[in-house]
């Protein structure tokens, strides 16, 4: 474990077992490098930002291709996956047994009010979700890492729910510096 860890638990400084999450979600754990998740998670947010810092409204608008999401679409959805994976990762880590329900992303970015609303206030939202899913899972205790739980009719462990999270938006940063902002 890190000397200068921000929590007690060796089991945050783990990777995932191919066990602890469904084959689909490797396309976002095998993406992040090392094994303290939560400097990951932290790190990204600095790097988020300075990827967005003085980006203006048209960026904002932008879509690389007809019937694409948006930049301010594609932030809309970051926030709102973090947000459900991270309240996942909530009710597993208490031990709440209750199977957990998907859902459709097409559906909350075309429901959410992403393009209505300013970049800036999108970027404010990514801030607000980040420091909470970090406040989060720095205040896990040790078994809580490992539990498991169901979500979207799959197992999964409160340390996949960290890995995908990071995953995920290390692969949507990827698509805006390769497809938006180039």
């Amino acid at each position: 474990m890190p000397s200068n860890a921000t929590t007690s638990t060796a089991s945050a400084y783990l990777r995932p077992q191919p066990a602890e999450y469904a084959p689909y979600y490797d396309r976002y754990i095998s993406l992040i490098q090392g094994n303290d998740i939560l400097a990951a998670l932290d790190e990204q947010r600095r790097q988020m930002l300075l990827l967005l810092s003085g980006r203006t409204e048209p960026d904002g608008d932008l879509r690389y291709a007809p019937e694409k999401w948006s930049l301010k679409e594609v932030l809309g959805h970051i926030n709102d996956t973090e947000r459900i994976m991270s309240y996942r990762a909530l009710r597993i880590a208490r031990g709440d047994a209750t199977p957990i329900e998907g859902f459709e992303q097409d559906d909350y970015v075309r429901n959410g009010p992403f393009a209505l609303r300013p970049l800036a206030d999108l970027i404010e939202d990514y801030i607000a979700v980040r420091r909470a899913t970090v406040s989060l899972f720095r205040n896990l205790d040790e078994a809580a890492w490992t539990r498991q739980g169901v979500a979207n009719k799959n197992e999964m462990t409160v340390r996949a729910l960290a890995y995908i999270i990071a995953g995920h938006e290390l692969h949507h940063r990827r698509i805006i510096e390769e497809k938006y902002l180039r």
